[in-house]
């Protein structure tokens, strides 16, 4: 007699608490449970796979970076305290899932979202919009289930509703003593991974979208350095460390001008504007010049541009005044 085969769940893993709970909750329950994260410019899957190893599931990555880029430019249910679009985002990564779930002829979706716990992102409407992305009676939510519509999973007998849970509200004791019951012990903290809501990057990634538009290349240039816009408009990128240089000099296009004090400094990158403005590189030298480890006064920059193989030019440059400085910074 052939055995009856295993019903399958494909169930999205961010590395957080909440969606490796879940994902744990449907595997107990005998279903074969493959994990899914998902990758951009602005959080990455890292995280996902390690926690998605602990409890033994295969992990698979998507790239949404794309996707993600076009989802900010109008968020259907708009942004969060920052520039969070975050039931756009569920929105999006659930219909991926459910792609997924066709193309690998699996049976359900699985999330670890729970009722109430964000204001913005988690109350019931908020849940009803993001499962209409796929197919709602095929979105199992483990650790809310008994307090929302039972679903096609629980009604088929794929997984007890009885074992599912009634979480709801933004306390997490019920998930960190069960996370402690089941010896879980790798996860990130609520939201740890995403730019989109730390408040720097969102002023930096705004002050982009407003001036320059969004693309992957610019978007990765928010991620290092101190920023700054010239009266012109265009911008300027100081590295902070070797690190930093490095990746400046990786990302940089053609025309962009790189500063260097002769001395151990901060590389400065300008990026290039429609017209090159003889103030512009004069500015982006005193900002190198004033995160040398000179003496203060004035200094030879070294000034070339991206892929120039003879870097002798050089000009005399003093650091920027810091009150000056700080009215540039983004």
């Amino acid at each position: 007699m052939i055995a009856p085969q295993k019903p399958k769940a494909l169930a999205l893993i961010s590395g957080g608490l909440d969606s490796i709970l879940a994902a744990r909750l449907v595997k107990d329950e005998g279903v074969e449970v493959t994990g899914v994260g998902f990758h951009s410019h602005f959080f990455g899957a890292s995280a996902a796979r390690k926690t998605a190893r602990a409890i033994g599931v295969p992990f698979l990555t998507v790239d949404i970076s794309a996707e993600m880029i076009g989802l900010l430019e109008s968020p259907r249910y708009g942004f969060g305290r920052y520039l969070n679009p975050c039931v756009d985002c569920h929105r999006l990564m659930v219909a991926k899932a459910f792609e997924l779930m066709k193309a690998r002829r699996a049976d359900f979706v699985v999330t670890g979202e729970v009722l109430g716990q964000r204001p913005k992102s988690q109350h019931r409407d908020a849940l009803n919009a993001v499962a209409k992305a796929g197919e709602k009676s095929l979105l199992l939510r483990p650790l809310s289930a008994r307090l929302l519509d039972e679903t096609v999973p629980e009604k088929r007998g794929w997984v007890r509703r009885s074992r599912m849970l009634n979480i709801s509200g933004r306390g997490r004791k019920e998930q960190l003593a069960l996370a402690d019951s089941l010896g879980i012990t790798e996860f990130t903290s609520p939201a740890g991974g995403c730019l989109l809501t730390d408040p720097e990057f969102s002023r930096r990634l705004k002050d982009l979208s407003d001036r320059e538009g969004l693309r992957g290349d610019n978007i990765e240039l928010l991620k290092i350095g101190r920023h700054f816009h010239t009266p012109a408009g265009t911008r300027i990128v100081s590295g902070r460390n070797e690190k930093e240089n490095i990746a400046l000099e990786e990302l940089a296009a053609g025309g962009d001008r790189f500063f260097q004090a002769l001395h151990p400094a901060s590389l400065v990158l300008l990026k290039a504007g429609a017209v090159p403005e003889k103030n512009d590189i004069a500015l982006a030298a005193s900002i190198c010049a004033r995160y040398s480890k000179g003496e203060g006064g004035p200094m030879e920059i070294r000034v070339w541009q991206k892929g120039e193989a003879v870097k002798d030019k050089t000009i005399i440059a003093s650091p920027i005044n810091h009150v000056k400085l700080e009215e540039l910074r983004i």
